[in-house]
């Protein structure tokens, strides 16, 4: 009789939910009171339910941008006590010009007239995030994390390995590539100075070429930068990696009108992409973004000399660009930490941890159903609201705390084997949550989960499903296109942040279940 209750009040509920978050949207869950239904039949009340929480080490996440564009690639070390050290890199195919040439076919020339090609510079362009500062005279950098005053070791390879949009195992599925994949170089650095001393800073906003003729005098000097606009005057900062210059006229300029440069297919066949190698145990993490206006490339400038008779008669300078295009992947190289059992969980993103949440406990009568599951059910209650919150232990390292979580269903038997909690298909993202909240004194403080849906769905009977739950480091842009119930597991935020579980120790900061519900009076 109560369940039938239960599914004709459903859309009351709904909407004095949505009054009710107006006037309340801050507390951890809601106390509907008597207006759900007639208080002379219902009472309401609240249950905080005890849930468990563990570690959960993870060895790799896809990380290409075949199956979804993460727009963001990581690059550097970031080290932390506390946390496992990652050193990111990349790799990168080519984008190529089909009609590149070294002497333009509209420069024709007599027998006797010889042109003589020099390198000026090569270098690997990176631009960096940044945000106007508050005078808008220039740009501060964002999107860093670690130490910058201090260097990485960066280095660029040339790779062998063929990076292929198709499953080579199965050529009718689209390919996958994992933070721990391996991809093999060819050949020694292609960066002048080995082990090149990435330190990121805002006021490196140009780079002054030298346009040297073939006799070695000085032609020219041209002072390169860029802006986010053709109305802008403001310089944006990018990094400079010096390559070397002669390894890459071979390996291009002296390819242009060739075999391998006739189309973007063989290209890729022939020069298989770039490896961006971060080491070392120490310095900066930067995010840098491959959809931006300036983008990420290899560009090289060269200066064509022309001769007759022995005399100089002009100099052409040019400059091509390869943008770091096509397909791409991030590789995470994690240190191998293990983390005590304690009172703490650690949260790490990329391929650092995650956690397991068992909300109902054990079921010891083996039937299938968690033993709270069923005392709870034999209470016939009315799920009002239902919220998940996980406490921050503020005595960690929290520089580098992630600005979301987000917790989602894991089950190895099931196909797909990740998958949504409902509420987040059902509510959306915003009223699911997961936001970092911070407590009165600005210091971060909590997460918290609205998870009504779900909770009522198990406690109604309408579903027996519930499986492990999984909590990990998120960033907001992978949730932006939720239209279906799979959840793709792939992370590129580096950020940790350390929790407490479900200890008795934690006493009030412990995880716990909060539920807001009515039940029909006896």
């Amino acid at each position: 009789m109560l369940r039938r209750i239960f599914e004709k009040s459903t859309y009351v509920v709904a909407l004095i939910l949505v009054f009710t978050a107006v006037i309340s949207c801050e507390k951890d869950f809601t106390d509907i009171g008597s207006s759900i239904i007639d208080n002379t039949k219902f009472s309401t009340s609240s249950m905080t339910v005890d849930v468990e929480m563990n570690n959960s080490a993870i060895t790799k996440v896809k990380s290409d941008n075949l199956s979804a564009e993460p727009g963001q690639y990581l690059l550097g070390v970031h080290a932390s006590d506390d946390y496992e050290k990652i050193e990111a890199s990349i790799v990168s195919q080519l984008l190529i010009n089909t009609g590149f040439q070294v002497i333009d076919d509209a420069n024709v020339y007599d027998s006797d007239t010889t042109v003589v090609t020099t390198i000026d510079t090569v270098f690997l362009r990176l631009p960096y995030q940044a945000t106007l500062n508050d005078d808008s005279t220039g740009y501060d950098l964002d999107s860093i994390i670690g130490d910058k005053s201090k260097a990485f070791n960066l280095n660029i390879y040339e790779t062998s390995t063929y990076l292929s949009s198709l499953d080579p195992a199965n050529p009718a599925k689209i390919n996958s590539y994992y933070s721990n994949d391996v991809f093999e170089k060819t050949g020694t650095e292609l960066n002048i100075s080995n082990n090149f001393q990435f330190i990121p800073k805002a006021t490196d906003t140009a780079i002054v070429i030298k346009r040297w003729l073939s006799n070695g005098a000085l032609s020219s000097n041209d002072t390169i930068s860029y802006t986010s606009s053709t109305t802008s005057t403001i310089p944006l900062p990018f990094a400079v990696i010096p390559l070397k210059e002669d390894k890459i006229k071979e390996l291009f300029l002296d390819k242009y009108e060739s075999s391998e440069f006739n189309s973007q297919g063989a290209f890729n066949n022939y020069f298989r992409g770039v490896i961006l190698e971060a080491t070392g145990d120490e310095g900066s993490l930067v995010s840098l973004n491959f959809s931006s206006t300036i983008r990420p490339s290899i560009e090289v400038y060269y200066t064509n000399t022309v001769f007759t008779g022995g005399a100089i008669i002009d100099t052409i300078q040019k400059n091509d660009s390869f943008l770091l295009s096509g397909i791409r992947a991030s590789t995470y190289k994690m240190e191998d930490k293990v983390y005590p059992v304690n009172e703490n969980v650690i949260l790490q993103g990329a391929a650092g941890n995650e956690a397991t949440i068992n909300i109902f406990g054990a079921d010891t009568d083996g039937n299938g159903l968690a033993d709270k599951i069923e005392e709870l059910r034999a209470k016939n209650l009315l799920i009002n609201d239902a919220s998940l919150t996980v406490y921050i232990n503020q005595s960690a390292d929290i520089t580098a705390i992630p600005y979301q979580l987000f917790l989602y269903k894991s089950d190895e038997s099931a196909n797909p084997v990740y998958s949504h909690i409902k509420d987040v298909y059902t509510e959306g993202t915003t009223t699911f949550g997961g936001l970092l909240e911070r407590n009165s004194d600005g210091e971060p403080e909590k997460y918290t989960f609205r998870i009504t849906d779900y909770i009522s769905d198990i406690l109604s009977g309408e579903t027996d499903y519930s499986p492990t739950l999984r909590l990990k480091v998120i960033n907001a842009t992978d949730l932006q296109a939720v239209t279906d119930t799979v959840f793709s597991n792939f992370n590129w935020n580096p950020k940790a942040v350390t929790l407490f579980n479900h200890s008795a120790i934690n006493d009030d900061k412990k995880m716990e279940l909060k539920i807001s519900y009515s039940e029909e009076k006896k």
